[in-house]
């Protein structure tokens, strides 16, 4: 079965145009591993030395990481994890 992963827009181009990849079971970081494998240059843009990125927000079935056990949060079949860079900046003249 795997898990689902969705990958955002930008990064799309390193998994071949496609929006889902299935992955292997394990913790959210064993997981990109697993990606970067298969999609090279798609680990690098999402962890560093074993962390998630700052910019970037991952979800396990809707649930936002950082309030599990973050990278080393388990994974396991069926379960969708969800990869969202976060969006900075922003025009507060209307605000």
């Amino acid at each position: 079965m795997g898990v689902k992963v969705r990958i955002p827009t930008p990064l799309q181009r390193l998994t071949e145009g496609k929006e889902e990849v299935e992955a292997s079971p394990g913790t959210i970081i064993e997981l990109i591993g697993d990606l970067e494998k298969r999609f090279p240059g798609i680990g690098e843009r999402i962890s560093e030395s074993g962390k998630i990125r700052r910019f970037v927000n991952i979800y396990l079935n809707e649930q936002d990481i950082r309030f599990l056990n973050n990278e080393e949060t388990l994974v396991k079949d069926g379960d969708e994890v969800s990869i969202i860079p976060a969006i900075a900046g922003g025009d507060n003249r209307n605000v």
